[in-house]
């Protein structure tokens, strides 16, 4: 017999309905029994008809029950679960084995955070921008006037291009800031520089190519290609970026970081660029250009992109996460109107489209002029703590000790030693005495060197002193 409890809080056809089922389910009503009919079951427990009828009417939409306009409603042919059952499906199938999958993340967190994961006093992270209160204040002000400013038919399906008026102010960004004219058909949004790799891997390249990488470079990159099942062979780094002539003959795809080499922080010489991109049109191979952080110039405007040189064989990647903040998680991919179209068809099958609201705010951060303010501030705010790290390193006798590399561009820069240094050890003792510096190790393939990158754009200028001064005296 089934009750009301008037103390529950659940509504009382969803109380009945519950015990109807644990009814079926335990064997209290066995298969083909005749349910009460719903007229006498109200009157027995005291509630409405209809309320019973939404009961019953569960039932049979759940497949519990059956009914005929004879036989009235009959509990339906439902088979018990045998105990051993009830164990294996408790415990479900065994997810499968992926070692190339579990040990390219554990790379990827020993490469972005270090193996040990503890507060510190000092970071020199070298992945995150700087940030503060008038970013907040301005993003926020986007967010609740692209908000306030959409319509319904933004909620439906998106381009998977991305949206159109955020592809217009990138376009225009590009061509004003960046020397690339483009069309809005040249740009595809991505949700970041590992989703771009990863779409590029699946739309432009089969199982088993070779792709050649810079080493050191960027881990991401060649981690994201191994798991598509490419050939991943490193070429080596040296004072002038990527040694061209070491790139694997059969190579199907060149992943580079010209305007600041993602590890040793050097510019790709000139004579190199041009090397590759002969190399590039000749031996008809694609050119991943990743220009992650070179807005941040030192010495002079930001250098040329190997884009604007060479667009039908690069694909140019630009991403909003060093720029402004890695939350925001959109970047773009610009290449050949047909490089792109086939990466839009790969995005329209695997991803559909991004978020609609990151990219209504960013259109209208942009838009608004509230990008361009945001890029002069921090700016200012990383040309003081990039003179502040540079001074530092010399004043503490660390430039004498070791090479410093990468100082023209970007967020990061490269102290580095000899190859038969312990650069593990020192990492561990900075660590213990609250400081955090990044080895180069997990940025290598097969590259022996040895020092670390070294990032100054969240940590202020005092702070800057005092932990290049600590890591000295540990080290010196």
């Amino acid at each position: 017999m089934m009750k009301v409890i008037r103390n529950d809080k659940r509504p009382i056809w969803q109380q009945l309905l519950d015990q109807a089922i644990y009814n079926i389910t335990s064997g209290i009503w066995a298969p083909g029994e005749l349910l009460i009919p719903s007229r006498e079951l109200a009157h027995m427990v005291g509630i409405s008809r209809s309320t019973i009828q939404i009961v019953y009417e569960e039932l049979l939409s759940r497949g519990y029950t059956v009914t005929s306009r004879r036989g009235g409603t009959r509990v339906s042919e439902w088979k018990q679960v045998t105990e051993s059952t009830k164990e294996i499906i408790t415990d479900g199938p065994i997810p499968p084995s992926l070692p190339l999958l579990n040990s390219a993340v554990d790379q990827l967190h020993d490469w972005f955070r270090g193996k040990e994961q503890r507060e510190v006093d000092i970071d020199f992270s070298p992945h995150e921008p700087y940030l503060d209160g008038q970013f907040q204040k301005n993003w926020r002000q986007s967010l609740l006037h692209a908000s306030a400013e959409m319509d319904l038919s933004s909620w439906a399906y998106g381009n998977p291009y991305g949206f159109t008026p955020l592809r217009e102010q990138i376009q225009r960004y590009l061509s004003l800031e960046r020397g690339i004219h483009i069309q809005t058909n040249q740009i595809l949004l991505t949700s970041g520089a590992q989703h771009s790799i990863d779409l590029i891997a699946q739309s432009l390249l089969a199982d088993g190519d070779t792709v050649s990488v810079e080493d050191p470079g960027f881990p991401a990159a060649w981690m994201a290609m191994k798991y598509r099942r490419m050939n991943v062979v490193p070429i080596p780094v040296d004072e002038y970026g990527l040694v061209v002539e070491r790139i694997h003959p059969q190579s199907k795809l060149i992943f580079v970081t010209p305007s600041h080499q993602c590890a040793a922080g050097v510019v790709m010489s000139e004579p190199r660029r041009q090397q590759l991109l002969h190399k590039a049109t000749k031996e008809q191979f694609w050119i991943i250009e990743d220009d992650y952080d070179s807005e941040f110039r030192y010495r002079g405007e930001p250098l040329p992109t190997l884009f604007s040189q060479t667009s039908y064989n690069t694909l140019y990647l630009m991403s909003f996460s060093k720029m402004i903040a890695p939350g925001i998680r959109i970047s773009a991919i610009v290449g050949s109107i047909e490089a792109i179209a086939q990466l839009a068809r790969v995005q329209e099958l695997t991803y559909r489209h991004l978020p609609i609201m990151d990219q209504l705010t960013l259109t209208h951060f942009i838009k608004n002029g509230h990008f361009m303010r945001h890029m002069r501030r921090v700016r200012n705010v990383y040309r003081r703590r990039h003179e502040a790290m540079t001074k530092a390193i010399i004043a503490s006798g660390l430039g004498e000790r070791f090479t410093l590399s990468g100082v023209e561009t970007g967020l990061h820069m490269l102290l580095e030693a000899e190859e038969s240094y312990d650069e593990e050890t020192v990492t561990k003792l900075a660590l213990q005495q609250g400081i955090r510096v990044y080895p180069l190790g997990p940025y290598c393939l097969e590259s022996k060197r040895k020092g670390w990158v070294l990032g100054f754009a969240k940590v202020d200028e005092v702070s800057i002193e005092q932990g290049i001064h600590r890591l000295a005296e540990l080290i010196l």
